[in-house]
């Protein structure tokens, strides 16, 4: 392909409505009409010999091409708008990074990970849980970064995304100080028919945990079973009752005293990993965090 008789015209007006996924807000957001947005589109698709995008009812969604089309388009315009900005004054280079992180992932593990870049002065961060379904969605349809996740994705052709592993941590058991200071369980074998706040089904470790304990003939007593790991970390922290999680959830209880470890497996752990898209290349500052792979300090 001749580069020069690339219309960067339009790959801006690609780069757009493929932002929006909607022709009619892109429309509106430049101020033009949906029919010479989608003539400028279909130039670039007769220019480039492909299509970019699939009509899904009233949603636009990239083809392969088009999402490698696209990381190309955001580079370019994206890294533009950068430039203007530092040349007028305005965000200084500021460089947005868009972090995605599965509903039951630890916040201490996301701070702690995202921790050096909380400290560039040049990052502005914003931050969305969510499923892991619906984060993967964004994170092609390019509203998102990177996703945060404690499984992989598999990716295909549909999904074309890469799943870096970051680390992994066995899981523990822990309790109130008051009530459980100085002993020590047997993992699953002392478990029968002890108090237990354990994370919800859809948790790879409750999947783990559960398997674990009828392998041995082993039936502890659920008191709650709880999907966000900020709640679990609550009820560890105000019950009686011994709680099974990853210790970077209860770091600072643990540091204080005012938790306790009570018992830990080998057998239980939980992995974590930095899920990007396979055409596109994170954004700088993000990029070097993915390439140190820091994930040692994720968990103090």
């Amino acid at each position: 392909m001749d580069i020069n008789q690339l219309n960067f015209k339009h790959l801006f007006y690609f780069w757009r409505v493929a932002k929006k996924g909607s022709l009619t807000h892109a429309a509106e957001q430049i101020h033009t009409s949906q029919s010479a947005l989608s003539t400028q589109i279909k130039q670039l698709e007769n220019r480039l010999g492909k299509p970019l995008f699939d009509r899904r009812g009233r949603r636009l969604e990239l083809t392969a091409t088009g999402q490698q089309v696209f990381a190309y388009a955001d580079s370019i315009f994206g890294l533009g708008e950068q430039m203007l900005g530092w040349l007028e004054g305005r965000d200084e280079g500021t460089t947005h990074v868009r972090v995605g992180s599965v509903s039951t992932m630890s916040r201490n593990f996301q701070v702690n990970w995202l921790r050096s870049l909380f400290r560039d002065p040049t990052v502005v961060l914003s931050v969305d849980s969510g499923s892991l379904q619906t984060l993967v969605e964004r994170l092609l349809r390019h509203q998102l970064d990177v996703v945060l996740a404690n499984e992989p994705v598999l990716s295909d052709p549909a999904h074309p995304v890469s799943s870096r592993f970051l680390g992994s941590q066995v899981i523990s058991l822990v309790g109130r100080a008051d009530r459980w200071s100085g002993t020590t369980l047997r993992v699953p074998q002392d478990l029968d028919a002890v108090e237990m706040a354990m994370p919800s089904l859809r948790h790879s470790v409750r999947a783990q945990f559960d398997a674990l304990c009828f392998s041995a003939g082993v039936q502890p007593r659920l008191r709650a079973e709880i999907d966000d790991m900020t709640m679990l970390r609550l009820v560890a922290r105000d019950s009686g009752w011994i709680t099974v999680l990853p210790e970077v959830v209860v770091q600072d209880e643990l540091r204080s005293g005012e938790l306790v470890h009570v018992g830990q497996s080998s057998q239980l752990t939980e992995h974590f990993y930095a899920i990007t898209a396979q055409h596109r290349q994170p954004v700088g500052p993000l990029n070097q965090l993915l390439l140190r792979a820091a994930a040692a300090d994720a968990f103090t």
